[in-house]
């Protein structure tokens, strides 16, 4: 779960939403190898994010959602990072 703007937001990293994460990002495991290096940039982790998203807010644009994760700053976004990509590694 991931707070942005004041809302709950829980991201799924279905099969789905993978393959649309990976088509913008390329390979998962090139993000993840970047994650790990601390190379992973922040437009990169909103993207994962977003197409991550179970729902995405309603009425909320990909734009605000990312200046939200901005605004929380990285130490909220961080854990919640770690977590989603030990989901894709271990296929939950």
């Amino acid at each position: 779960m991931l707070r942005v703007a004041g809302i709950c937001t829980v991201l799924r990293p279905s099969f789905q939403a993978l393959v649309a994460a990976e088509q913008e990002l390329g390979p998962l495991f090139a993000v993840v190898e970047r994650a790990a290096e601390g190379r992973l940039g922040l437009g990169e982790m909103v993207a994962l994010f977003w197409h991550c998203l179970a729902a995405p807010p309603e009425g909320m644009t990909r734009a605000q959602f990312g200046e939200g994760v901005a605004a929380a700053g990285l130490a909220q976004a961080t854990p919640v990072l770690r977590v989603l990509l030990g989901q894709i590694l271990s296929g939950r």
